[in-house]
């Protein structure tokens, strides 16, 4: 057929502090403004992209998926993946480009997100824009058993962002773990089969207050199964959020 479309995964990384998230808004700078307007000049044809999921202001990314059609088939996919990171900013990085069927959707078709965060208690001028700088006592032992408590829960409303436009706070969480790293940083891993806005921030905040002592096992309980925002954890700063691994059955 003269007119079928060829698409493609593209696999990417990216560093979030000079951008508004992934998604394209009016008058902000955003990471999938950059792979379109780049894109679109290697084909020579207005490309799309669409996303495995948003990400928030300053959040990083170390894997991320997005989908896209071009009218021509990719011949030399590693020359293109060349091409486009000579072109794209340097804080974006291409991987590589996958062909798949015509139905293959970034967002829908994930089973599964992970993500990390990333605290250090030392001051470190290297590390301003890639990890939270929090002083002070935490218990880990503590904050590892509310992370477990949280894997039997469903409803995650609690930890998302009032104005969502989402037809359920429902997330089934497989994981949920804190341990120190071999630069002594603290992070945070929870995978689950979809996140809501700002959860994991929400999430972290609420965990870090019971390392804190300022909550405790119960509080938690009665925070989600009260389902407001208001009663959870602040949100900790995006500099510290990466998503590191997105999984999909056909990848």
């Amino acid at each position: 057929m003269l007119n079928q479309k060829h698409r493609y995964f593209i696999e990417f990384s990216f560093v979030g502090t000079n951008y508004h998230g992934w998604q394209i808004q009016k008058n902000a700078h955003s990471v999938q403004a950059e792979l379109n307007a780049a894109l679109s000049v290697i084909f020579q044809e207005e490309i799309a992209t669409i996303g495995a999921g948003r990400t928030d202001t300053g959040v990083h990314a170390k894997q991320f998926f997005a989908h896209f059609d071009v009218k021509d088939g990719i011949t030399t996919p590693d020359q293109q993946v060349f091409q486009l990171n000579c072109i794209l900013p340097k804080d974006i990085a291409v991987r590589r480009m996958i062909s798949v069927h015509e139905d293959a959707h970034a967002r829908f078709d994930a089973t599964s997100r992970t993500y990390e965060y990333v605290i250090t208690q030392k001051k470190d001028p290297f590390m301003q824009d890639f990890a939270c700088f929090l002083y002070g006592k935490l218990d880990i032992d503590k904050m590892n058993v509310a992370a477990k408590t949280l894997t039997n829960y469903t409803d995650f409303s609690a930890f998302s962002k009032s104005r969502t436009q989402v037809k359920n706070f429902d997330c089934d969480l497989h994981f949920a773990e804190w341990k120190r790293d071999a630069d002594d940083h603290l992070v945070f891993t929870i995978t689950a089969n979809r996140f809501l806005r700002n959860m994991v921030r929400a999430i972290v905040g609420t965990l870090v207050d019971i390392g804190q002592g300022k909550q405790d096992m119960e509080d938690l309980h009665r925070i989600i199964e009260g389902k407001k925002r208001s009663a959870a954890g602040e949100s900790m700063p995006a500099c510290g959020l990466y998503l590191v691994d997105i999984k999909y059955p056909f990848l």
